[in-house]
């Protein structure tokens, strides 16, 4: 009696989401049917970074972002795609900080260039999977 040997492939990659590894699917969904709702700790240290340099630089303890850069020995352009963060509208800050931002939400997503205004930050972050909104 021999064995038969079945193969399955499934196109699959694995990323990391918010210090967690997931399945992400080709499609660019992730793995799990529905995503519950996650609190992504490298988002919330970016945002806080960001509102803790506006603090700094508006009581006067620098004069730039590149005085926030040699201070915390990090790179000026960093600092200022992270310090953009402060820009981001109050309801998808409290969203993001409560793990309500749609699952397909990355720093890297953040990161990038956004509308400052806040209707339009809604709209381009925006889960199309999903079809939810932000707050």
């Amino acid at each position: 009696m021999s064995a038969d040997v079945i193969s399955v492939d499934l196109p699959m990659t694995f990323k990391k989401r918010g210090g967690r590894k997931v399945i992400v699917l080709p499609d660019g969904s992730q793995g799990n049917p529905v995503p519950m709702a996650t609190i992504d700790n490298t988002m919330i240290k970016a945002i806080a970074r960001a509102f803790r340099w506006q603090r700094l630089l508006e009581n006067g303890t620098y004069g730039c972002l590149d005085e926030i850069a040699k201070a915390e020995k990090i790179g000026a352009s960093f600092v200022s795609r992270v310090a953009r963060l402060a820009l981001l509208a109050p309801d998808i800050v409290e969203a993001i900080l409560a793990g309500r931002q749609p699952a397909s939400l990355t720093l890297k997503d953040l990161m990038a260039p956004f509308p400052v205004e806040w209707a339009g930050q809604k709209r381009h972050f925006l889960d199309p999977d999903r079809q939810t909104h932000l707050p």
